[in-house]
């Protein structure tokens, strides 16, 4: 779908972002995992665009994740975009964490929707991975309050893969964006993982309005971000300053993350630490998706290939730098091609969910502004009481 010319901003903006977004999932699918040169290997040379699966038997070849990853499946990435995207759709106002177990869990384990990796519908809960399975076990299985559910799951980027409408919903003020992130996630994640769900929902929201650009974006992911996330988006994002094509400037992204990440060097067998809490570490994928926007300079289709080349998470990096790339060109920074081929692919038009959060995202701010209304008309009362 191709918005038309008199589209308003805020549409064009939510499009692009969540276009975007799936796109740079689908993308990524078929390289996660890998090592940039295991990826040139396979691919004779860079990706640079839709390609097939990295393994041929690919209902085999790992067990633990059968899924048909590559030609131009989106993932679980924005599986869990789309649902929360429902979730908002339903409740039409600001989102926690008592949402995601009211509306969000019952949405996983209860309807039946197509999946493309696994080319038939299914239940959500049985493709999202197992730190999102957490969901279900903790939310509808342990009734742990939703506020406190994520401590206790391995720490990773799964609550911030999907934070990408809580910044359309709160566009143009990232601080509100971060504040709700970090309440949603709660259910989902703990330490540098919620922190990395709050920071992302404040890029996006930052993207999202008018005259924002790529050093407005990473100035506010820097205001907001604390301890470790903060420590590797300054040291990711400055070592990209550098980088004059991301051909050239994988390895140097690798090198600046490397402190932050407990994951370690090979991706498929992490550390003994990985994972868990910690106030000086960071997830990989937020920082690195910034730094390919940095790198890029803006540009959507070098950002998102970029993170997909770097391979390793390739697939949740590139939709965050895809989400913020859209989100600052609008849907005309998406290529149309991909656009075509993933929602052709995949089953799903990837342009849908932006005019429906757009529409939400009105709605909220309507009951913004009657919340604000009320405030002041108590704190004139207040004044005059003073007088």
């Amino acid at each position: 779908m191709t918005l038309p010319p008199n589209t308003d901003v805020l549409v064009d903006k939510a499009t692009g972002a969540l276009a975007g977004a799936a796109v740079g999932d689908a993308l990524g699918g078929a390289a996660e995992g890998n090592t940039p040169e295991a990826i040139q290997q396979r691919y004779g040379g860079f990706i640079e665009g839709i390609v097939p699966p990295f393994n041929a038997d690919w209902r085999n070849a790992r067990p633990i994740a059968p899924y048909h990853k590559g030609d131009g499946h989106i993932t679980d990435d924005t599986l869990m975009t789309c649902a929360l995207v429902d979730v908002y759709g339903t409740v039409r106002d600001h989102l926690t964490a008592h949402d995601v177990a009211a509306h969000l869990v019952p949405l996983l384990m209860g309807e039946k929707r197509w999946i493309p990796e696994f080319e038939s519908e299914a239940l959500l809960l049985h493709r999202i991975f197992l730190a999102e399975k957490w969901l279900v076990a903790r939310l509808h299985y342990g009734h742990i309050d939703p506020r406190e559910a994520g401590v206790g799951n391995i720490v990773n980027c799964g609550a911030t893969m999907y934070a990408a409408p809580i910044g359309i919903v709160n566009a143009g003020s990232p601080e509100a964006a971060y504040a709700e992130a970090i309440d949603v996630a709660g259910a989902h994640q703990s330490s540098y993982g919620r922190e990395a769900a709050g920071v992302y929902a404040a890029a996006v929201a930052e993207a999202m309005r008018p005259g924002a650009s790529v050093e407005s974006v990473v100035a506010t992911a820097l205001r907001l971000a604390k301890d470790g996330t903060r420590a590797a988006i300054a040291a990711v994002t400055d070592a990209a300053r550098t980088v004059a094509d991301w051909r050239t400037g994988l390895a140097d992204l690798r090198r600046a993350v490397e402190p932050f990440d407990t994951v370690g060097p090979n991706y498929r067998a992490p550390a003994m630490d990985a994972r868990i809490p910690s106030r000086t570490k960071a997830i990989e994928e937020l920082p690195i998706a910034l730094g390919m926007l940095v790198a890029a300079r803006g540009d959507y289709r070098d950002a998102v290939l970029g993170s997909v080349n770097y391979g390793r998470d390739s697939d949740s990096i590139a939709v965050m730098a895809g989400s913020i790339a859209g989100a600052l060109g609008g849907l005309a920074a998406v290529p149309a091609a991909w656009v075509e081929d993933v929602s052709a692919a995949s089953r799903i038009d990837v342009t849908a969910t932006g005019p429906a959060m757009a529409a939400v995202a009105r709605d909220v701010w309507a009951r913004d502004a009657e919340r604000a209304a009320k405030v002041a008309d108590a704190r004139t009362a207040y004044a005059g009481a003073a007088a």
